[in-house]
Parts: C-alpha cells; structure tokens; sequence
C-alpha cells in the first residue's frame, strides 16, 4: 500500500492507507476479541500453504496453537518464515484486519502436555479463557507453541474511509 512517487513524495494510496490503519490500541482490540486467523507457510519448493488456527494476543506477539503433525508445524520447522492474516467484515465499508509477518518461534515442549514453562503461562491463560472459558489449559498431548513477534504489521479499517 505504500507507494512513492517519482519526485520523491507521497502517493494519494499511501495517505490513503494512513487513514485507515488501525491505531496501537484499536489493533490491540482488534486482536484481542478476534477468534481466528489464517496462517501462511512456504514448502521447501515455494508452494505455499494457508490454514486457520485459533490464537492469542499478549500485546506484542501473536501465540498460535498447533497441530505438531500438521504441514504447517513440518514446513515451519524448515522455513519459520510465515504471514497471519486476521480479517472481519461482511459488505466492503466494513471491512478490516491485520497482516503480522515474521519468523516462528517454538516455544515449550512439543507436543505440550503441561510441563511447566514460565514463558507460556500467560498466553495459556489467555488461550483457555477465549476459547474455553477456563483458568488454565487443557494439554491433548497434539498440540505445541508458537509464537511470532512480527517484523512488519499491516492493518486497514475501511470504516474510516469517507463515506462517497
């Protein structure tokens, strides 16, 4: 969405795009309240893959629960790059959403069967209250951690757009 233009200055896309991205707090809200995203992964040949998972938001990294048989986990354990994307809205003034990339990080056991880990307790609190309604989390011996800090975070919120 970024555009420059040959003198140097800024396109009408790029102001365009500052006015409707989403603001710290909006897409800490945002993140918070979502319940699923779409997570894109390469093969070893470039194919690449995109899959829904549930997730968790602390505020400064995106916590994914997944399957450790899955294609995913296997080409992430090759290649950590990845892209989220978490979207919302029906008609198109209301649309809006979330594109965090980065690399992979695999954190606690694998799979987790509930071995203490300091580093996961908070986004396990988190994880079992939005999804289960619980205080702490239920370990199915399948599934395992991983967590992205993104490098580049795109969001667009196209009910700030004028209307006409």
């Amino acid at each position: 969405m970024t555009e420059t233009t040959n003198d140097g200055g800024t396109s009408d896309t790029q102001r365009r795009g500052r006015r409707i991205m989403m603001m710290t707090d909006e897409r800490d809200v945002f993140l918070t309240a979502q319940r699923t995203c779409r997570v894109a992964t390469v093969s070893g040949d470039g194919t690449p893959h995109v899959g829904a998972l549930w997730f968790a938001w602390d505020g400064t990294s995106l916590w994914l629960y997944s399957l450790t048989r899955s294609k995913r986990w296997r080409q992430l354990r090759n290649d950590p790059r990845l892209s989220v994307v978490i979207d919302d809205g029906e008609a198109y003034g209301e649309l809006r959403g979330i594109e965090l990339s980065g690399r992979a990080v695999f954190v606690g056991e694998a799979p987790r069967t509930g071995r203490p880990c300091p580093e996961l307790d908070a986004p396990e609190r988190l994880f079992a209250s939005k999804y289960f309604g619980m205080e702490s989390m239920p370990h199915d011996g399948r599934h395992a951690w991983l967590r992205l800090i993104p490098d580049s975070v795109v969001s667009w919120d196209f009910r700030k757009m004028p209307n006409g």
